[in-house]
C-alpha cells in the first residue's frame, strides 16, 4: 500500500506591531497544528509585524516577495494565512506567489469537511463554507482557491458551489438553513422528551484536544472517537450514563459531546452549528475541559470563557474539570485558586471521576436523583405522600419501619430530609 504524499505547506502571521508578539508566535504555532491536522506537511513559516496591514496583500510588498522565494526553496504547494484574508488578498498573493493561499478560517473549514460523519454536520459544514464564500464574494474567491485534484481546502461545496452566482449561493444558503431547521426539530423532541422525564443533562465543552471525548467515554463505558487531534469530533454525541447508584437502581443522567473551540473560532461556523451548540446551550450543567497539561490552558481556558460569553452561557452553572493530571505536575494544581466548581481528573485513567460525579450531583437542580429514606411504622401513612411526591423505586419492611428507594427532586429532597439515611442530599 502507497501512502497518499502530504501537501507541503508554508504558515504565515501578519501581526500589528500594537499586538503582542509571543500571542502572535502561538497562534502561528496553533496554525501549523491545524495545517498538520488537515494532511500537510508545513516545511516552514514566515511572521510579520506592521503598523496596519496591507489592503492589497495583507502584508508589506517586501514581505511578500519574501514569501514567493520561500515557497521555491521550500517546494510549498500552498500558503495558509493566521489571519482573515478578503477574496482580493487572497487572490493578489496567489498571483505573486503562485500557489494557492488559503487562510485560518478555510483551513478549519476543510478540517470539519473532512471530519464530519452526520447527514446533519456535512450540512452544517457546507453552510459555513458557503457562507464563507459569499462574504469574499465569489469572483475573488474562485481566482484565488479554485484548486483542480483535491488537496487542502476543496473538501465541501467544491467547483459547482464556486462557479454560482452569488444569488444561487444565497438560495443554497437558505435551503440548507431550512433542512437544519427540520433536523433540530427532531432534537428539540429528544430533548424534551428527557427534560419531561427530569432525567439531569450535562455538556461537555471546551478547548479542542482537551480530553472531552475519553472524559465521556470514561463516564458511559462507550467508545466516542477520541484521538490527540485537534478536532477529532465534531457531530454531537449524546449518551446515558450513571450519575449515582443505590440498591435500588441507578440516577440515570445525559451526557453530550460537542465540537470543541478554538482561538480565533470563525463566526460564521458559530452561526452554522447554532442548532448543534443548542444541545450544550439546553443542558443543566456545562462540563468545561481544560487540559491542564498544556502549556497554555490559561489562554485555552480564557478562549472558552469568551466564547461562553459570545453565546450567552455565562448564566449557566459550570463545572471546571481539569484534565489529564496523570501528565501534570502536582504543583500546576496549586496554582488554581480563582476557579469555582473545580475537579481534578485523568479521564484516560480514571482518577478523580467520582469527584465529578459529586459535583455533578449537586450542582443539578430540579431533577430527580435516588434517595434512601426511613419512614418509621408510626409514620408509614406517609408514605401515600412520598409517592404523590415522587416515585418509589424499592421498599424494604422491617419491625420498625420501612427503608425506602425514591426518586426525587431536590425541591422534595429538602421536604423529605429528616427522613434520610444519609445526607443524600448534599
Amino acid at each position: 500500500m502507497t501512502l497518499k504524499k502530504r501537501e507541503k505547506a508554508l504558515v504565515v502571521s501578519v501581526g500589528l506591531k500594537s499586538e503582542n508578539f509571543q500571542d502572535v508566535k502561538e497562534s502561528l504555532g496553533e496554525l501549523s497544528e491545524l495545517a498538520e491536522a488537515a494532511g500537510a506537511e508545513v516545511v516552514g513559516s514566515l511572521v510579520q509585524f506592521l503598523p496596519k496591514y496591507n489592503p492589497a496583500t495583507l502584508m508589506g510588498a517586501g514581505k511578500v516577495d519574501e514569501l514567493a522565494h520561500l515557497v521555491k526553496e521550500t517546494q510549498a504547494q500552498l500558503v495558509i494565512l493566521d489571519q482573515n484574508l478578503s477574496g482580493v488578498q487572497g487572490r493578489n498573493l496567489s498571483k505573486v506567489v503562485n500557489v494557492p493561499v488559503l487562510d485560518r478560517t478555510q483551513l478549519i473549514l476543510d478540517i470539519f469537511a473532512k471530519r464530519a460523519q452526520s447527514h446533519e454536520g456535512k450540512l452544517q459544514v457546507e453552510l459555513a463554507q458557503l457562507m464563507d464564500q459569499y462574504s469574499r464574494q465569489v469572483g475573488a474567491w474562485h481566482g484565488s482557491h479554485s484548486r483542480q485534484g483535491g488537496g487542502i481546502g476543496t473538501v465541501g461545496p467544491g467547483e459547482k458551489a464556486i462557479e454560482l452566482d452569488r444569488r444561487n449561493i444565497r438560495n443554497r444558503i437558505d435551503m440548507i438553513k431550512k433542512k437544519l431547521v427540520d433536523v433540530e426539530k427532531g432534537r428539540k423532541t429528544r430533548r424534551q422528551k428527557r427534560q419531561d422525564r427530569q432525567i439531569p443533562s450535562f455538556a461537555l465543552i471546551g478547548y479542542t484536544n482537551a480530553g472531552k471525548s475519553t472524559l465521556m467515554n470514561a463516564l458511559t463505558g462507550s467508545q466516542v472517537l477520541a484521538k490527540d487531534q485537534l478536532f477529532a469530533t465534531l457531530d454531537p454525541t449524546t449518551r446515558k450514563f450513571e450519575l449515582s447508584e443505590s440498591p435500588a437502581g441507578n440516577s440515570e443522567a445525559v451526557i453530550t459531546d460537542t465540537v470543541g473551540f478554538i482561538n480565533k473560532l470563525p463566526t460564521k461556523l458559530i452561526e452554522a452549528f447554532k442548532a448543534t451548540l443548542e444541545e450544550s446551550a439546553s443542558a443543566d450543567v456545562l462540563v468545561h475541559v481544560i487540559d491542564l497539561s498544556h502549556s497554555q490552558w490559561k489562554k485555552q481556558l480564557e478562549t472558552v470563557n469568551q466564547i461562553i460569553q459570545e453565546l450567552n452561557w455565562q448564566t449557566k452553572k459550570i463545572i471546571h474539570v481539569f484534565n489529564k493530571i496523570d501528565k501534570t505536575p502536582l504543583e500546576k494544581k496549586f496554582q488554581i485558586r480563582d476557579v469555582e466548581n473545580r475537579v481534578f481528573v485523568s479521564a484516560l485513567t480514571g482518577s478523580g471521576l467520582d469527584q465529578l460525579k459529586k459535583e455533578m450531583i449537586k450542582l443539578i437542580d430540579g431533577k430527580q436523583l435516588v434517595t434512601e429514606l426511613f419512614i418509621p411504622l408510626s409514620e408509614k401513612h406517609l408514605l401515600f405522600d412520598l409517592a404523590r411526591d415522587g416515585q418509589i423505586q424499592h421498599q424494604e419492611f422491617s419491625d420498625h419501619g420501612v427503608i425506602c428507594y425514591a426518586l426525587l427532586t431536590k425541591d422534595k429532597q429538602k421536604k423529605w430530609e429528616k427522613f434520610f439515611t444519609t445526607n443524600l442530599a448534599h
